[in-house]
């Protein structure tokens, strides 16, 4: 008997998002409790729109999806470059059937959170793949469900690699770098896959057309999304093809043996016009402040695209039952 743990995807839908909830709803080892769009990759009514298509295109109508919130703590809202006009590339999806929930995401997280930490439920893990901003907002409004969460596990930071959107910081930290600190001063486990993580997992041309033969019914969309996904920048990557950002918080959850990491402080710069989002590791304990974040440093790059070509094609069984 498969015993599923509790998580909750707060996101920012988004291609590589998308892929990973993709991944997430085959996954009976996860016991989705919501999904929870912020302002990110596109302006709130996009990312929640987004989601709700993505919960149709996977047969998941039955998560409910709450709306976050529409910017950030403290800066003026930015948005991704790489995800198209509408969040999900060229693809154009139908109509979702569900519609969002009447309480918002920070509702929401405060509701599953608090009766979590008050132990009339398990603790849950955050899968975070966005900018912080909600599960920083409800952690302020209520510190006390800081106790509910059994660990974050994020997409977010750059520590020995640089930038993807500054030459320092990492889009999710730089969209809102308030609501990452806070969040990192939690005190809760945190496990964070950076771009140190993310660049060393390439979606290769050759990897597309595998999850075109393989993603049964939605094979078609996948391969779509994945295409759009090539940043075709060699002199970055060293090959075609885009890094894999957000599906290694699935595939973490589902395998962590893939994964190699190490103890280190994490700060966030929230002041430095030229370094703004900038996550700063500590790693020898020069800050004389404790190690709060697992920093991702080492993947299995091949045992990760294994793993999402096993979960893709379980949509064929969907489809043939």
């Amino acid at each position: 008997m498969t015993i599923s743990t509790p998580v909750i995807f707060d996101c920012d839908p988004g291609i590589d998002d998308s892929i990973a909830l993709l991944g997430a709803f085959v996954a009976p080892e996860l016991d989705i409790l919501a999904i929870t769009p912020v302002c990110g990759n596109q302006p709130l009514d996009r990312t929640v729109r987004n989601a709700l298509q993505i919960c149709e295109l996977g047969g998941r109508a039955d998560i409910p999806v709450h709306a976050g919130c529409h910017r950030p703590l403290c800066r003026e809202p930015i948005h991704g470059q790489f995800h198209g006009t509408t969040g999900l590339g060229s693809t154009v999806l139908p109509d979702p059937s569900k519609t969002v929930e009447p309480t918002t995401a920070v509702e929401a997280l405060i509701a599953h959170l608090g009766r979590a930490a008050r132990g009339e439920r398990s603790k849950i893990t955050m899968c975070c793949l966005g900018p912080l901003t909600n599960l920083a907002l409800a952690l302020r409004i209520c510190p006390e469900i800081a106790g509910g969460i059994d660990r974050i596990v994020m997409m977010g930071g750059a520590f020995r690699e640089p930038g993807n959107r500054t030459l320092t910081s990492e889009f999710n930290m730089l969209a809102d770098p308030h609501a990452a600190q806070i969040v990192f001063a939690a005190g809760v486990p945190m496990t964070t896959l950076g771009l140190d993580a993310t660049h060393q997992v390439m979606l290769l041309p050759d990897h597309v057309a595998m999850f075109a033969q393989k993603s049964g019914r939605i094979s078609q969309t996948v391969a779509e999304l994945m295409a759009f996904w090539d940043r075709n920048d060699v002199r970055r990557y060293g090959s075609r093809g885009g890094p894999l950002h957000d599906p290694l918080v699935t595939a973490w959850m589902l395998s962590p043996n893939f994964f190699e990491s190490a103890p280190a402080r994490v700060f966030v710069e929230t002041e430095s016009p030229l370094c703004l989002g900038q996550t700063v590791a500590d790693w020898y304990g020069k800050s004389g402040e404790p190690a709060n974040v697992d920093v991702v440093t080492k993947v299995d790059a091949q045992g990760v695209i294994d793993l999402y070509l096993d979960l893709m094609s379980r949509y064929e069984e969907r489809g043939a039952a």
